[in-house]
């Protein structure tokens, strides 16, 4: 029996599991370090995770798995490309742990299809929205998008 792709991050942030929680299920705040999409996963089991691109576009429309505040958040990840279609949804399940005086956010993203598109995707997409909402928690202030970055610096090496 082979292994499915999985990916699991864990980070620390200074702020309460609920302040966490709100950031994750907010669209008003995960607007604010998730790049500018508007993430709604503030339902029940059973109603969607909604993702709404800075532009207006809806890019997910997900079913909640479990929702249990401020502990556990769990939803498929089917994103609404065309290229990623023929995908089966995958599915992330955020864990809050309270500590002392932060909470330990573990995030698990499994249940791929062999050879997956979004597994890649997703390995440099959530430590970079991750550590966004943890800048953003602690300092008010989210990241800018980084993705950019790669592909310009590439572009003017070798250049005199």
């Amino acid at each position: 029996m082979g292994d499915k792709p999985k990916f699991v991050y864990v980070t620390y942030i200074a702020a309460s599991p609920e302040k966490v929680w709100q950031a994750l299920t907010d669209p008003a705040l995960t607007e604010k370090y998730w790049f500018g999409f508007r993430v709604d996963a503030s339902g029940e089991v059973g109603c969607s995770m909604t993702a709404v691109s800075p532009d207006g576009k809806e890019m997910h429309r997900d079913p909640i798995i479990e929702s249990d505040p401020p502990r556990r958040l769990s939803y498929a990840w089917h994103p609404l490309y065309k290229d990623l279609e023929g995908e089966r949804p995958s599915r992330v399940t955020f864990e809050l742990t309270p500590l002392k005086d932060q909470t330990r956010l573990t995030i698990v993203h499994d249940e791929f299809d062999d050879g997956s598109k979004i597994f890649g995707l997703i390995s440099n997409g959530w430590p970079a929205v991750l550590s966004s909402m943890k800048s953003f928690l602690e300092t008010g202030r989210g990241l800018q998008p980084s993705w950019g970055d790669e592909a310009a610096k590439r572009s003017t090496e070798g250049v005199a």
